[in-house]
């Protein structure tokens, strides 16, 4: 579902992909460019198109490597065809973050925040939330860090509730068409799309397990350490493999493969985003994704030898997957955020000679910009609340410091300028060293 040329290309990859052959249910671009996710439609659409193939082939998986609203409508499609995947309740009690935490604290209460939903259409919300600051507000249902706030005094609240009614209409409607095909239970029924989240500020060093369950078998592929700019907010880069104590990953490991279990999320792949607060000793869990992260498929390719991409396709055949474990050309990889902290318009982006110096000269890496001359940066899609990211750039090396001096490089050889609202000249982002 949503299968993009990019993300093709890592599949074609991986062990035994000659075997495999691979279509696109409908398109990435109605993932991608939009916050309209007409899923009742899409939903139909999707159908017909498998009914249609399912005419003259057979139909052996039907998977996804994306977030909402890939990954909610595949176990619905999945059931109505008989493919392999997580029931639809399972995944939900890790994409609603309200139920998510509910299950959490089941198992595993020490490793979780203190955590509050409420309405932001209730004008008195903030009285009856009884958590000190800073907190941090998100929909029960996000994408992205879409809507999600930081959040440390009255003014603020009512500020970000404000933004968050004004905007959450985007993902609630269509997450409550999903929630119409589950069994809820009660207190869950109460609480749909419209709904938020305040949670108590957890912290440290913050990573991402991937993994995936197969007939009740959970497996880590590997961890991959998340960098942030300094606002503590913004990502930087995503960096592999990790550089936590072994121990404290083999901690995370085990915390995955208990809450995995506990809600009964089986036959597909997953990532799960951690803090470790060394200063503690305490690990966090933040948040469950019922995905592979595609952030990560180039990363995983250069240093282990094959894509997380693999998972995806695996589990969704109902095989239990092969991973090559530091297979691959590289020790390290990474994939940086190109970002800018004001809105603006952009006034300039490298020309095809630009990109083909830094391809000439750094060939494994690989530049994918997400703006043009024009964009309105308020306007980029799938953005956090506090910076606009100007380009992706992948980077593979043999040590952690080439990584970081490929990617200065980069932004040497890739010049952007945007033209800033309260500024009359153009900002140059070419980097200087």
């Amino acid at each position: 579902m949503g299968l993009s040329d990019f993300h093709r290309a890592f599949i074609r990859n991986i062990p035994n992909a000659s075997q495999y052959e691979l279509h696109g249910l409908l398109t990435p671009e109605e993932f991608l460019e939009t916050y309209d996710f007409p899923v009742a439609d899409m939903l139909t659409r999707a159908e017909e198109q498998l009914n249609r193939f399912k005419n003259g082939s057979s139909i052996d998986a039907i998977v996804g490597y994306m977030d909402f609203p890939v990954s909610t409508m595949l176990p619905i499609l999945c059931k109505k065809f008989g493919t392999h995947s997580p029931t639809l309740e399972s995944l939900l009690k890790c994409e609603h973050k309200y139920w998510s935490r509910l299950e959490q604290r089941k198992v595993m209460p020490e490793h979780i925040p203190e955590f509050r939903v409420f309405s932001p259409f209730d004008f008195d919300a903030l009285e009856k939330l009884d958590l000190p600051y800073p907190i941090w507000v998100k929909p029960i249902k996000s994408s992205g860090s879409f809507l999600g706030f930081y959040v440390d005094s009255d003014q603020r609240f009512a500020e970000a509730c404000a933004e968050i009614r004004e905007r959450i209409e985007k993902i609630a409607e269509p997450f409550n068409h999903v929630l119409q095909y589950a069994d809820l239970p009660p207190e869950i029924r109460e609480v749909d799309g419209h709904a938020c989240l305040a949670e108590s500020i957890i912290a440290g060093r913050q990573c991402t397990l991937e993994g995936y369950s197969h007939n009740g078998s959970v497996r880590t592929i590997g961890i991959v350490d998340s960098i942030r700019y300094e606002n503590q907010v913004s990502f930087f880069r995503y960096e592999y493999p990790s550089s936590l104590p072994d121990q404290i990953q083999e901690r995370m490991e085990e915390l995955s493969s208990t809450i995995i279990r506990a809600i009964g999320y089986d036959n597909g792949a997953f990532n799960i985003e951690y803090f470790w607060d060394l200063q503690n000793d305490k690990i966090w869990l933040l948040e469950i994704n019922t995905r592979v992260s595609q952030s990560h498929s180039y990363l995983f390719e250069k240093v282990d030898g094959a894509t997380n991409q693999l998972a995806t396709i695996e589990t969704g055949l109902g095989h239990d997957p092969t991973f090559p474990h530091r297979e691959g050309e590289f020790f390290c990889a990474a994939k940086f955020f190109w970002r800018v902290f004001e809105d603006g318009v952009v006034t300039r982006v490298p020309s095809e000679d630009d990109y083909a110096r830094a391809r000439a000269e750094m060939p494994e890496v690989i530049v994918r910009p997400q703006v043009e001359v024009g964009t309105r940066l308020s306007e980029l899609i799938e953005q956090d609340s506090y910076s606009y990211a100007l380009a992706y750039i992948f980077v593979a090396a043999q040590s952690r410091k080439e990584l970081l001096d490929k990617y200065m490089r980069c932004r040497e050889l890739l010049p952007f300028e945007y033209q800033p609202h309260s500024a009359d000249e153009p900002v140059e982002l070419a980097w200087k060293s």
